[in-house]
């Protein structure tokens, strides 16, 4: 790479391009450009003379993956760098060193719902009720404990109640189904890995010697499993490149965990430490309220996003009356930014829970704007979709049985659940998968004629589908599609949506065929699984994008819109007994409001439905904390005066305050103060109230009264 490759490089970027060995964290804000960083990184160490076979990047999405290979490629064509997600490293080890984790090579990838299948059998083996341990529920609690790296002996030596002992039993079990099953779950890709490099120092020495430098992207969403992965993936060198931001880790929920990124320099004490805090994506003004929120948080790394666009409009900040006014005014002003010329693929509308999307998308029909819900892995859950996936998951991994008992008779083939249940007792007595026993179905003296006949007929087609696996994948689809009967009964069902949608997945099978230079099911079953909400956004539509705030991540938007800012939507009231959670939260509006290039809107409605009720709502402590004025708060055109009575004008700050002293707010009535933050006109207050709930309220605007005890 000659050096006018660096020109467009500020000092703080070309100094972590520029760093060769040892640890590096890239403290990297919002539009920092550290996809430009990563790649240019990679550039540099290979022009330095790094055989790219010796470095591996990581990132958490498929498309974020992508992305960083085509900007690799532009700089250093044919790189054979690799670069992929965590999981999919995952995969690519396990399936090398499969006999070393335990498992066989050709495993499938269950998705939750078909985790939860397994969950509910598991539930049932136990003689337990689904009533007291949801599936669901049951299945978090598991990937809990496996992101903990706590497996399932390890799990029931340490259980000691009633609930303890009864998920220990059901994880064992839980576990055992996978097993006949010849399946993983997501964690278990992760879990597996950790535990073979930690056991395996022949192997943990070989993969640190192949990847000579480690690079990891968005390393705030590590947890503990991947952590580990990476501390192993590097004990020969010491070459890890981290980047991310503190201030944008938002999934905790899922086993994030922000320490990995807070103590990085005590794990690495020789780490170099750069920040980019130059923003080139958001106006000053946009920047300027996210720099306001994000100082609350306690759990960071300070620092200022710097900005290189020029003023921008002031961000709007409008109170509704309810949440149908709130969509129909959201949908009005979208047709206002398109007859100003916006494409509507530079539009989004961002809330907290996927429910919120409804009054949205009745507004937008009803105003005929075209839009996407970028919500990507509900198409692989949909019905007809699950059927053809399963016949091809049994073409890779026939003791797969939950893939066979879901097409054994989709559609019908005469095949019953008595003669189903035969089946399966027979493969029980002989110790053998399903599959097998299907194979010898003659021999069950339990099984008519006729069922023998039907089920010898089903094992052919699909033993005539298998010689197919290897090779390109889009005709395999379609031959299964038609010679399976799929087709015919759609047809005859009068199903066009549900054709329509195979076609789809047969549209991404050829897209996927042209991009692999050995096209195969495995490989291609592999990537469906791995997919996430964010690679299902469609750049090329010219449609309004509809996310949840999580789904954002990585996106950027020139106009953006976000609702629901009211106490227990957002911060969500969960987050209302847990200083932690509700740092999360505010990181997650932090998250959205620097999505925003140009223009942003933020808003709240003074009524919302909530568990079937139209209640009131309680506008989000966050715009207190973002110094909105209610005294001069937005409202809209149908606004009755008394929209925003419930909030105090500022009031001049005289008082002090002292930890645990006793205040009373208007409306959340007594409480003791847990923090107060000094910071002028924009000081702000952390009290615990009586009913539980903490709050963090501008002091300006909160108009305590001290309590004298």
């Amino acid at each position: 790479m000659s050096r006018h490759c660096y020109d467009n490089l500020t000092s703080s970027q070309l100094q972590a391009v520029r760093h060769k060995e040892g640890p590096l964290l890239v403290i990297a804000g919002p539009g920092s450009g550290k996809t430009r960083v990563i790649t240019y990184r990679i550039a540099a160490l290979i022009d330095s003379g790094v055989n790219p076979r010796n470095i591996c990047a990581i990132t958490f999405t498929n498309k974020a993956a992508e992305e960083m290979r085509q900007r690799t490629f532009s700089l250093v064509p044919n790189s054979g760098t690799h670069i992929s997600t965590f999981h999919s490293l995952c995969v690519r080890i396990l399936r090398r060193y499969h006999e070393q984790a335990g498992i066989r090579a050709n495993f499938s990838i269950y998705s939750e719902s078909e985790q939860t299948t397994c969950i509910k059998n598991a539930i049932k083996e136990c003689e337990l009720e689904t009533g007291n341990f949801p599936p669901a529920r049951t299945r978090e609690a598991i990937s809990t404990l496996k992101n903990k790296l706590i497996d399932s002996e390890s799990y029931k030596e340490q259980a000691e109640d009633f609930f303890t002992k009864a998920l220990a039993k059901i994880y064992s079990r839980y576990q055992h189904l996978l097993q006949v099953n010849n399946s993983l779950d997501f964690d278990d890709l992760l879990m597996k890995t950790a535990l073979l490099l930690e056991k395996d120092s022949d192997i943990r020495k070989e993969l640190s010697n192949r990847f000579r430098f480690l690079l990891i992207d968005e390393y705030q969403d590590t947890n503990h499993a991947q952590y580990c992965i990476a501390k192993n993936l590097v004990c020969e060198h010491n070459n890890i490149c981290v980047t991310g931001d503190p201030d944008q880790s938002i999934y905790r929920w899922r086993g994030a965990d922000i320490r990995n990124i807070l103590a990085f320099e005590k794990d690495w004490p020789d780490a170099v430490v750069i920040k980019l805090e130059e923003n080139f994506r958001s106006t000053p003004n946009i920047l300027s309220l996210a720099d306001r929120l994000i100082a609350v948080n306690q759990n960071r790394k300070p620092k200022t996003l710097i900005p290189t666009k020029k003023n921008g409009s002031d961000v709007s900040i409008i109170c509704f009356d309810d949440h149908n006014v709130e969509s129909q005014g959201i949908a009005e002003k979208i047709i206002e930014l398109s007859k100003s010329g916006i494409s509507l693929r530079n539009i989004a509308v961002f809330y907290r829970i996927n429910s919120a999307s409804r009054p949205l998308e009745e507004a937008f029909i009803k105003n005929k704007i075209p839009y996407q819900i970028v919500r990507g892995v509900e198409f692989y859950n949909r019905k007809e979709i699950r059927d053809i996936l399963a016949y091809l998951k049994i073409l890779v991994n026939p003791q797969d049985e939950v893939a066979c008992l879901r097409i054994i008779n989709t559609p019908a083939r005469g095949i019953g659940k008595s003669s189903t249940e035969r089946i399966l007792a027979y493969a029980a007595r002989k110790k053998i998968s399903f599959f097998e026993a299907l194979k010898k179905s003659a021999d069950v003296s339990e099984l008519s004629n006729s069922s023998k006949i039907k089920i010898k007929v089903f094992v052919e087609m699909l033993e005539s589908f298998t010689a197919a696996a290897n090779g390109p994948v889009a005709p395999l689809v379609e031959r299964v599609f038609v010679d399976s009967g799929l087709e015919a009964s759609l047809k005859k069902g009068g199903d066009n949506d549900a054709i329509e949608n195979i076609n789809e997945l047969i549209n991404s099978a050829a897209v996927y065929d042209g991009q692999s230079q050995e096209p195969s099911l495995l490989d291609y079953l592999q990537q469906i699984a791995l997919f996430s909400d964010a690679d299902s956004y469609d750049t090329a539509q010219d449609k309004v994008a509809l996310m949840t705030l999580h789904a954002a991540k990585g996106l950027e938007f020139d106009n953006i819109f976000i609702i629901g800012l009211e106490d227990g939507l957002l911060p969500h009231e969960r987050s209302s007994d847990n200083d932690d959670e509700l740092e999360e939260e505010r990181r997650l509006f932090f998250v959205g409001i620097t999505r925003a290039r140009q223009f942003l809107q933020i808003s709240y409605a003074k009524y919302r439905i909530f568990r079937g009720q139209l209640m009131r709502t309680v506008p989000s402590q966050f715009l207190y904390e973002i110094g909105v004025d209610f005294g001069k708060l937005q409202k809209s055109e149908t606004a009755e005066d008394d929209y925003c009575d419930d909030i105090e004008e500022p009031y001049r700050i005289e008082a002090q305050f002292t930890s645990n002293q006793l205040v009373r707010h208007k409306k959340f009535g007594l409480g003791r103060v847990k923090q107060f933050l000094e910071m002028g006109d924009n000081s702000t207050i952390t009290i615990r109230f009586d009913d539980g709930r903490i709050k963090t309220l501008m002091l300006k605007y909160a108009n305590l009264e001290v309590i004298d005890t």
